[in-house]
């Protein structure tokens, strides 16, 4: 997949500069990189490491991408794109009770949909943490044979109570002091399935009374009996994510790991960890170095897994892929498109400082986008029809069909223009004919006049309703010589331009009107259950009427609805000859107004 390397905005982060600072004092220029993860001897055997950097994209597999994932992307692949270094896509698969296949295929999907790819030349450079369960668990035993290890006996229950507090000490474990031999054979019999389920644990031996609870002696090891996605049965002890992520980072000489700020207090043990597995020979300097970033906080959505889960299990939304959610599959069958996730990136940026970005800001700038790549269509979303009285009909009563030209893109005319055939009646927005108009009220009224967009000028005469007084038909008279594109389109001047589809021609189709998940911008703040807090008006279908050129249009084709805003033709539920629509944005915010 293509990745043309972009100019480099230098120093526009924090991260950029502490890259930039390492590159320019050559801190990972001794790193030597034997064509695959691996521990000291095995990268001793390569060469000096190509990639001036290396970073990775780690998801755990255990549900589908979401928007601020992508920030994530954007910046790890990103800076490898820039800096001349490589990304890896390396899968957190230690948590096999809730990983699957299904997740898998997805995160690889989304990665690729945004434009990005962890093949390097020949190599690719796409892991799994479960591939290094051997090395982890001989990482393990080292520690132990080194003393900075121990099975420990307590309960669950027992280690929380004597974990200490902030303002309080912990208490050390009553077998913390069992020796090597006892730890080590206690450990193989955690291995070899001997202990049950949450009996026993390995925990790493630092320092109870630290002040970062993180250092108290952390868990490093469960016993777990669970099918592994790629392993299968292999092992029924697990290593704790803490554990694992570090090792993962070393054995693929990740020069810096670039995570979230809930891992800051993390970092003493990410370092502590690795120099010790150092110090034993098992790994090589220049070791990685963890750098923290604050999260993606974005209103009117939640981006928790648990709280993603609980929306598609419970059946509020359709499926992962529901264009509503925040994932990365409801956002592309949404309509979203990589160039805007890109620009959002961009635009947020990249600090330490936690702050709340507004859901407007992340519509604008998919609006940017769409509005320069998406070409025109016309649709009539809420359809009444117009006669045109005068207009020519053979002996047989058949309305004379007339094309009129309509530009693809107004902002690129070598896209050239396309034919939308004019006939004697039309399907027009109801909103633009008021029986009573309104101060200010430019459309089609009683004896009024407007333009048909593309057409001619045409002048109302009188309107149809039903029992209910509904009106259902408008009926009026064109102005001959007053078609767009000719001399005589500016002898009438009107104030209003109205879209149209000719009813003959119209392609009938299901649209779907899709808004905001959720009515607050905090849904679940405070005490509330989220739930409370989703938008009733999420998603309207309706019946349109479009132009005939769009029945042709493809899964995933973007257009604007011209006056109605930016919709695709769904990736999923669209066939040949037979397209569905969603809405992505409207053409403006119109959330608070």
């Amino acid at each position: 997949m293509s990745q043309e390397k972009a100019p480099i905005p230098l120093g526009s982060n924090f991260i950029r500069a502490i890259v930039e600072k390492d590159i320019e004092q050559g801190v990972y220029a001794s790193r030597k990189w034997a064509g695959s993860p691996g521990e000291a001897k095995h990268q001793a055997a390569g060469e000096l490491d190509s990639a001036k950097i290396r970073t990775r994209f780690p998801p755990e597999p255990n549900g589908y991408l979401h928007i601020g994932h992508a920030k994530s992307i954007f910046l790890n692949f990103g800076l490898a794109r820039d800096y001349n270094g490589v990304c890896h896509l390396r899968f957190d698969d230690t948590n096999p009770e809730k990983e699957s296949q299904e997740y898998v295929d997805s995160i690889t999907d989304s990665v690729k949909w945004l434009g990005f790819s962890w093949q390097n030349a020949k190599e690719s450079n796409l892991y799994f943490a479960s591939n290094y369960f051997d090395f982890m668990y001989r990482a393990a035993e080292s520690l132990i044979e080194n003393g900075y290890a121990y099975v420990d006996s307590q309960s669950a229950e027992e280690m929380r109570i004597n974990r200490g507090t902030l303002t309080e000490a912990g208490k050390n474990s009553p077998w913390r002091d069992r020796t090597v031999a006892e730890n080590l054979a206690l450990f193989r019999e955690m291995r070899d399935g001997k202990h049950a389920d949450g009996s026993l644990i390995l925990r790493a031996k630092i320092d109870m009374a630290s002040p970062n609870i993180n250092l108290r002696d952390p868990a490093i090891y469960r016993v777990r009996r669970a099918h592994h996605h790629n392993t299968g049965d292999k092992w029924c002890i697990y290593p704790m994510y803490t554990f694992a992520h570090p090792i993962e980072d070393a054995l693929e000489q990740i020069t810096h790991s670039i995570c979230t700020l809930e891992f800051e207090d993390q970092r003493p043990f990410y370092d502590w960890l690795l120099e010790r597995l150092a110090e034993a020979g098992l790994l090589a300097h220049p070791l990685p170095k963890q750098y923290e970033f604050a999260r993606l906080n974005l209103t009117y959505v939640v981006l928790s897994k648990r709280k993603l889960i609980q929306l598609v299990e419970e059946k509020h939304v359709s499926d992962w892929d529901d264009p509503r959610l925040p994932t990365l599959a409801g956002a592309r069958r949404r309509g979203y498109v990589a160039e805007g996730f890109k620009l959002f990136t961009d635009r947020i940026g990249v600090s330490k400082a936690d702050s709340w970005i507004d859901y407007s800001t992340f519509e604008d700038c998919m609006r940017e986008v769409l509005n320069i790549n998406a070409e025109r269509r016309i649709a009539v979303l809420d359809p009444i029809k117009l006669v045109i009285d005068n207009y020519p009909v053979d002996a047989n009563g058949q309305s004379q069909v007339e094309d009129c030209f309509a530009p693809n893109h107004p902002l690129k005319p070598e896209l050239g223009k396309r034919v939308v055939p004019l006939t004697r009646e039309l399907w027009i927005e109801r909103e633009d004919f008021m029986e009573v108009p309104s101060k200010g009220y430019f459309r089609l009224t009683p004896e009024g006049m407007v333009r048909l967009r593309y057409g001619y000028v045409v002048k109302c005469t009188s309107c149809e309703k039903d029992a209910d007084g509904n009106v259902t038909v408008v009926h009026c008279e064109y102005l001959p010589d007053t078609k767009s594109g000719t001399p005589g389109s500016d002898s009438v001047k009107v104030k209003g331009n109205i879209h149209w589809v000719s009813v003959t021609h119209a392609y009938e189709c299901e649209v779907r009107l899709y808004d905001r998940l959720f009515k607050e911008a905090h849904p679940g703040e405070g005490d509330r259950d989220f739930l409370n807090d989703m938008n009733p008006n999420s998603v309207t279908v309706i019946t349109a009427q479009l132009e005939p050129s769009l029945k042709d249009a493809k899964a995933e084709d973007s257009f604007q609805f011209e006056r109605h805003g930016y919709f695709v033709a769904d990736k999923k539920d669209s066939v040949a000859g037979k397209p569905v629509f969603n809405r992505t944005v409207t053409l403006r915010d119109a959330w608070q107004k």
